[in-house]
C-alpha cells in the first residue's frame, strides 16, 4: 500500500563544476568548519590574503553551547583516510576569472550535488598558530537532527512514525541496525502498513541530511551518496566499481580494478578521487558527548522600532587577492611555476565569489526568519508564530531543502540569547479564534502555568489541557504530556514528591 505524498526524488543529476559544488559545499558548513576552511586555503594558496581591515578572532563572539542547549534545539573504516589516502588530489584548474558566473545559483543545485566532506579535514601542525586555537564547535545528535528533518517535511503522520522508527535503528554511524522486515513487525499493529511502506519510507530517511543514513551496508551507503554526483562518465564508473568490485577496493587490487573497468592509471586515480568524496559513516559527522562552543553567524538587534539583522564578519572575514603574487604571473618564464599561479589565482577567486554567495543566502534567510519572529523577539517564547520550511522557500523562492541546510549549525545572536536557526520553526496548532498558535508558543505556556502552580497541589496534563482550552487553545492530553516530558518537567504526582514539609 503506497501512498501519495512521499516523493522521493533519486533521479540522475545534471552536470555540475566543481567551482559550484565548492560554493554549495562552503553553505553547508557551521561557522567553526567556514573558518577552519578559511585557515586552511590561507595556509595552502599564496595568492590568498586577509583584508587589512578583516579579523580572524572569534572568541568575543562565542558561547558555551551548555548554556544554550535548552533555547536551542567498525565496520567500515573511512576511505578517505586509508584505502584512498595515497592517491593525490585532481587537478581542477579550469577558466581564469572572466568565466566566473556574477551569482552562483546555490539553491538550484541543491538537489544535484552532496559533497559530505568539511573543511576541517586538514592535519596543521600544533605549531601553527591557528585563529580557531582552543575552540570547538557544536555537534548536535544525529537522531536529532533526522528527527527534526522529519517534524518538517510533508509526510504523511503514517510515515513520520515509520521514518521515526527507523530513524530510531540506526547505530552511531548512521547504519541501519533492524531488518525492514522487524521495523514492520514492530508497526503493524498500530499501523495499517506493508513491507513496501517501510521500504520507501527508509528511502527517503536514506536521503536526508546527511546523506546515505539508513544503509544497510558500506555499498548501498557509497551508492546512494553516488547517485547525487554530477552523471558523467567518471561517475558511472565509479558506480560499477561500488556495485561490482567494492572487495577488489578493500583489497587493494588496484591492477585488477583497471583491468576489469578497462582503464588506465589515469581515469582509476579520478575515480578514486571522487570516491574520497564519499563518507563511508555518514553518522560520524554528529556527535552527542560535544559540548563545545557557537559562534553567531548573524546578529539582531533593535535599532529605533525596527529590528536589524547583520552578519557577524569575524566568521567570514574579507579576504582579497594578494596583488603581488598575481603581478607575478605575466613575468614569470617557467611554464610549471607560471601554472602554479594561474590555478592559485583561479581557487582564490571562486572560494571568495563563493563566500559572497553564502553570506547573501544566510543573511537573506535570517531577516526572513526574523521578520516573521519579530514578536519573539520582543516577548519571548509565548509569541513565537508558527513557521515551517516553506514559508521561508516561497518567500525567498528557494527549495525547501536549501532551507534545511542553512538553518542547520547556523546560529543567530539575539537580545534573547543565542539561537540555531533551527529553533524559529515549530508546527502549527489551531485556535477557537480561527488563527493558530506555534508548538514552541504551546511549550513556554506549559512552562510558565507550572512555574505559578500551587507546589502542594501540582496541575496534572489534564488540568494543564483545560487551562490551555480556556485561553483559546485546543490540544491533547497526550500531547501536553509530549511537550512536558521533552522540555524534562516531571509529572505532576513526580513534582508533589518534590515538596518537602
Amino acid at each position: 500500500m503506497l501512498r501519495q505524498g512521499l516523493d522521493i526524488r533519486i533521479g540522475q543529476t545534471l552536470s555540475m563544476t566543481p567551482q559550484l559544488q565548492q560554493a554549495i559545499r562552503l553553505l553547508q558548513l557551521s561557522s567553526i568548519e567556514l573558518q577552519e576552511e578559511i585557515q586552511q586555503a590561507l595556509e595552502e594558496n599564496p595568492l590568498l590574503q586577509l583584508a587589512e581591515d578583516s579579523s580572524l578572532n572569534t572568541d568575543d563572539y562565542t558561547s558555551d553551547s551548555s548554556a544554550t542547549t535548552e533555547s536551542s534545539i567498525d565496520a567500515t573504516e573511512t576511505l578517505a583516510e586509508n584505502d584512498l589516502s595515497e592517491f593525490g588530489e585532481v587537478d581542477t584548474t579550469s577558466q581564469m576569472d572572466s568565466d566566473i558566473p556574477e551569482d552562483l545559483n546555490l539553491d538550484a543545485a541543491w538537489d544535484d550535488v552532496y559533497d559530505t566532506s568539511t573543511g576541517g579535514n586538514s592535519d596543521n601542525d600544533s605549531d601553527n598558530q591557528s585563529f580557531l586555537e582552543n575552540q570547538g564547535s557544536f555537534s548536535e545528535d544525529l537522531q536529532e537532527h533526522l528527527l527534526w528533518q522529519i517534524a518538517m517535511s510533508q509526510l504523511s503522520e503514517i510515515d513520520k512514525r515509520i521514518a521515526v522508527t527507523i530513524v530510531q535503528s540506526l547505530d552511531e554511524a548512521g547504519y541501519l541496525c533492524e531488518s525492514v522486515e522487524d521495523i514492520l513487525e514492530s508497526l503493524i499493529a498500530e499501523l495499517p502498513i506493508e513491507l513496501d511502506d517501510v521500504e520507501m519510507v527508509l528511502k527517503y530517511v536514506q536521503h536526508l541530511d546527511p546523506l546515505g543514513v539508513g544503509a544497510r551496508d558500506l555499498r548501498e551507503c557509497m551508492l546512494i551518496q553516488l547517485y547525487k554526483q554530477p552523471t558523467d562518465e567518471l561517475q558511472k564508473l565509479a558506480v560499477i566499481l561500488v556495485e561490482k568490485h567494492l572487495d577488489l577496493l578493500e583489497k587493494r587490487d588496484y591492477k585488477e580494478i583497471q583491468k576489469r573497468l578497462k582503464i588506465n592509471q589515469d581515469t582509476f586515480e579520478a575515480i578514486i578521487t571522487l570516491l574520497r568524496t564519499l563518507q563511508p559513516k555518514p553518522g560520524n559527522t554528529f556527535s552527542a558527548n560535544t559540548t563545545d562552543y557557537i559562534t553567531p553567524d548573524v546578529f539582531v538587534h533593535k535599532v529605533r522600532s525596527a529590528w536589524v539583522v547583520s552578519l557577524n564578519q569575524r566568521v567570514t572575514p574579507e579576504l582579497q587577492i594578494n596583488q603581488m603574487y598575481a603581478d607575478m604571473i605575466g613575468q614569470v618564464k617557467n611554464s610549471t611555476d607560471s601554472h602554479y599561479l594561474k590555478n592559485n589565482l583561479q581557487q582564490a577567486r571562486w572560494l571568495i565569489r563563493s563566500l559572497e554567495s553564502r553570506n547573501t543566502t544566510i543573511l537573506n534567510v535570517a531577516k526572513a526568519i526574523v521578520e516573521r519572529q519579530s514578536a519573539f523577539m520582543q516577548y519571548g517564547e509565548q509569541a513565537m508564530k508558527p513557521l515551517i520550511l516553506r514559508d521561508i522557500a516561497e518567500e525567498l523562492e528557494m527549495h525547501e531543502s536549501t532551507i534545511s541546510r542553512v538553518t542547520t549549525n547556523k546560529y543567530m545572536y539575539t537580545p534573547r540569547g543565542i539561537f540555531e536557526f533551527k529553533y524559529f520553526f515549530s508546527s502549527q496548532l489551531d485556535t477557537d479564534t480561527g488563527s493558530s498558535c506555534s508548538s514552541t508558543a504551546i511549550r513556554a505556556m506549559i512552562k510558565q502555568l507550572i512555574a505559578k502552580e500551587d507546589a502542594r497541589s501540582p496541575l496534572s496534563d489534564s488540568s494543564l489541557t483545560q487551562l490551555l482550552k480556556d485561553q483559546g487553545i485546543n490540544v491533547a492530553r497526550r500531547t501536553v504530556t509530549k511537550y512536558r516530558e521533552a522540555m524534562s518537567i516531571p509529572s505532576s504526582h513526580e513534582r508533589k514528591g518534590l515538596v518537602t514539609t
